[in-house]
């Protein structure tokens, strides 16, 4: 009897450590080095502040579509269908971004460029698109900034070089149709790198004021109870006197991690709240491989990230 009971419990005791491993989370973070020019970068992170390469800092994917053949601001999501939807954009002065798709993060499909800004001919350039799921309606919502010359005079003057930025999006089923490109986000002033994160019952979006002349340079949060209108006016900076660009956010332990690009200091900085409204700067506690440039992290289960990841490199 003692030892069927000491087998149960030995038994019992796989069974909990076997589910503890399975429900393990593993952070993933693409990105891209340079000014893009060899494609797709991976690292990860057990607890979303120590992040290491993968493949030795090779890059998973090389960009063969656009005019210039880049691949800047990866962003990757997972999608109800398990495929993991990759965005980017593909040059600096194009109309178009690229996408991909892939199962387990090393074998891609055929790369396709996405003409989404090709309806206004004038328009500058189509930058850091970004990928969301909405569950509701079962559609994916892909948005980026664009400057389409003389459409908005609000922060005309303030901006970098005759940039005026506005935030555009468009939205599929299939990655094989779209629908006609409308406005975004629009408060009178020249905004970029905006990504989008569903919390509660609002939606919340990160975005960079791109104003140079007062420099702001910095990252506010807009609000929203529908996806694709009504958000708020940006809120005040949750970011310091730097500048950054490129933010993506996690959500670990009860606080919400907001991770961003110092661009002019060459580094990675992050800001963490659990309120998501006071932010405390938290960049000394993290650290990441050297010359890493914005993109996106996002969330796997350790098991399969062990097995269809790490065991394949």
């Amino acid at each position: 009897m003692i030892k069927r009971i000491t087998l149960l419990l030995l038994l019992g005791l796989c069974c909990c450590h076997i589910n503890a491993q399975s429900n393990k989370t593993t952070y993933l973070f693409s990105y891209f080095k340079g000014n893009g020019e060899d494609g797709l970068h991976l690292a990860w992170s057990a607890d979303g502040l120590k992040w290491e390469s993968l493949k030795n800092d090779q890059s998973f994917l090389q960009p063969v579509v656009g005019i210039s053949k880049l691949m800047r601001d990866p962003c990757i999501i997972q999608g109800p269908d398990g495929l993991f939807h990759m965005v980017w954009t593909s040059g600096w002065t194009e109309r178009g971004i690229g996408y991909a798709f892939s199962r387990d993060l090393i074998t891609w499909s055929e790369q396709q460029y996405l003409k989404v800004m090709d309806h206004e001919p004038t328009t500058k350039n189509t930058w850091a698109p970004e990928l969301f799921y909405d569950k509701a309606s079962k559609l994916y919502i892909i948005y980026w900034a664009s400057t389409i010359p003389g459409r908005f005079s609000a922060g005309a003057e303030a901006g970098d070089a005759g940039y005026n930025h506005r935030l555009y999006y468009t939205t599929t089923k299939d990655f094989k149709t779209f629908t006609p490109t409308q406005l975004f986000y629009d408060q009178n002033f020249n905004v970029i790198d905006g990504t989008i994160q569903k919390i509660g019952k609002e939606y919340l979006l990160f975005l960079k004021d791109e104003t140079r002349n007062p420099a702001q340079k910095n990252l506010r949060i807009a609000r929203s109870t529908q996806l694709l209108s009504g958000y708020s006016k940006a809120s005040e900076p949750i970011t310091g006197k730097y500048w950054a660009e490129g933010p993506t956010l996690l959500h670990i332990n009860k606080n919400w991690i907001v991770y961003f690009d110092k661009y002019t200091e060459h580094k990675y900085g992050a800001v963490s709240s659990s309120d998501l409204k006071t932010w405390t700067d938290i960049s000394d506690q993290v650290s990441f491989p050297a010359g890493v440039r914005h993109g996106t992290m996002f969330a796997v289960k350790t098991k399969w990230f062990n097995q269809e990841v790490k065991a394949k490199l």
